[in-house]
């Protein structure tokens, strides 16, 4: 057999992983790729501990109770290889997220913050690819462009400062390292991949946010040479908050307690990849996912997580002045 044909083939509907897993891949020498992300997810109701609580359960000890909260974000990527064995990956996102609070006394209330959250950077280094499977290093760091200002009013105050999860940034300058394997048969695709993100020191408003540890795994059915179809476990653990906003009431709201941060949770997802390998939209793959928690436990009081949905497109080129686009694998 030829060695170009124990590589693993990424020019198929499951050569990628589902459309919410990032940095999968790396890509030939000269070859971009450019991608459009939306995810869509909903928080509802309240944890203490692995519990789901009541609203006055909350008021017991806080004046305010959060009852749902959505997260809209527009991510937005661009890798490009700067040889076989490096490909390096720019993101951004641009999120929309609003909250419903229920005082104590009064009439329930909706906060909102939206913006540019910080901006990541990787370096994705291939250091395997026999026998039909790959295994990625990735390194970066995320730069602290989110703002940690976000301010609105209240029930109580116009232009207050709002709760740690409504923020949009770290502050911090956060070191990221990564690992995936990747493996394939004629119809069926396996994957693993673990990441890390490290806090260093505290932002300008005196705190610093978790580490987070997020690994899952997954696999997919070949349908077509247009269509696959997948399903994945994924775990994330997120530190506790150190420090504090002293703006803050951490009396008021579970959310302005930093005491009721850092959660492990765990996910069942379906997805899906549309790829075309040739006609007028070669290159270009499609993707959705839906992610579930089956396991959430977290500290303190914290909201409870509903479904993340995923939706995507990416496509894959090369610029060349001389040479007919090639197969983007």
């Amino acid at each position: 057999m030829n060695a170009q044909h124990t590589h693993l083939q990424k020019d198929r509907p499951d050569g990628h992983a589902p459309i919410n897993i990032m940095g999968d891949h790396t890509h030939k020498k000269g070859e971009w790729m450019l991608s459009y992300r939306f995810m869509n997810m909903e928080m509802s109701g309240n944890l203490n501990g692995s519990e789901e609580i009541s609203q006055a359960s909350v008021h017991e000890k806080y004046m305010v109770a959060p009852r749902n909260m959505l997260m809209q974000m527009h991510m937005f990527g661009v890798m490009y290889a700067v040889s076989e064995k490096i490909t390096i990956m720019l993101m951004t996102n641009y999120s929309d997220l609003s909250m419903n609070l229920k005082p104590r006394m009064g009439s329930i209330f909706t906060t909102r913050s939206n913006g540019i959250e910080d901006l990541n950077f990787r370096g994705l280094f291939n250091v395997y690819d026999k026998n039909h499977q790959t295994i990625n290093l990735s390194a970066g760091f995320s730069i602290p462009c989110g703002s940690i200002d976000q301010n609105d009013d209240t029930h109580i105050m116009k232009n207050a400062p709002l709760g740690y999860p409504m923020q949009l940034g770290s502050g911090t300058w956060d070191p990221n390292l990564g690992l995936t394997y990747k493996g394939q048969l004629e119809k069926l695709s396996l994957g693993w991949q673990i990441n890390g993100s490290i806090r260093t020191g505290k932002n300008k408003n005196g705190y610093r946010m978790g580490n987070v540890l997020n690994t899952v795994v997954w696999g997919a059915i070949k349908l077509s040479d247009l269509l696959s179809i997948g399903t994945s476990i994924d775990y994330f653990k997120v530190g506790k908050i150190n420090g504090l906003y002293e703006k803050l009431n951490p009396m008021m709201m579970p959310l302005a307690n930093t005491n009721n941060s850092g959660r492990d949770q765990m996910s069942f997802g379906l997805s899906t990849n549309i790829y075309f390998p040739q006609g007028k939209f070669k290159n270009i793959r499609l993707g959705g996912a839906i992610n579930l928690p089956v396991f959430q436990e977290v500290n303190g009081v914290q909201m409870n997580s509903k479904s993340l949905i995923t939706l995507g497109i990416q496509y894959g080129f090369r610029i060349s002045k001389n040479e007919e686009t090639p197969k983007i694998e």
